[in-house]
């Protein structure tokens, strides 16, 4: 038992970290803010609370209320899963439906998914083997 600490103590150290690194990333920003805007675009200086509350403001406005970014990738994750479990036909009926969609906008110059990059690879690969052959 000796070296564990119990739940509340782990709660409390916790709480101490998070508020000071809170508090720290607010200074910083106070003064980064405080440096440099007031002569850059005469802006007036703010106070400590003042810069934890731009911290907050720009987390609702930037980062949604989700966690720190768990959820960035989550789509490419979900889209990766779904190409993997396509058959030959459906993944090109997609791209046919990618670049129907897309070929008024951009040309038909449209950016080939990272999922897909692996597979033709392994297509060419294919073809080169058989043609040495």
């Amino acid at each position: 038992m000796r070296g564990r600490r119990s739940k509340p103590a782990k709660a409390l150290i916790i709480l101490v970290c998070v508020s000071g690194f809170i508090s720290l990333f607010s200074f910083i920003v106070m003064k980064l803010w405080n440096a440099v805007l007031p002569d850059v675009l005469h802006v007036s200086v703010i106070n400590f609370w003042q810069a934890m509350g731009i911290l907050v403001l720009s987390k609702i406005l930037f980062g949604g209320f989700g966690p720190w970014g768990g959820k960035k990738h989550e789509w490419k994750k979900r889209m990766q899963d779904k190409w993997q479990h396509m058959t030959p036909e459906e993944r090109s009926r997609f791209k046919e439906t990618l670049e129907k969609r897309f070929e008024g906008r951009f040309g038909r110059r449209w950016c080939v998914p990272d999922f897909d990059k692996e597979e033709k690879r392994k297509d060419e690969a294919a073809n080169n083997q058989a043609g040495a052959e």
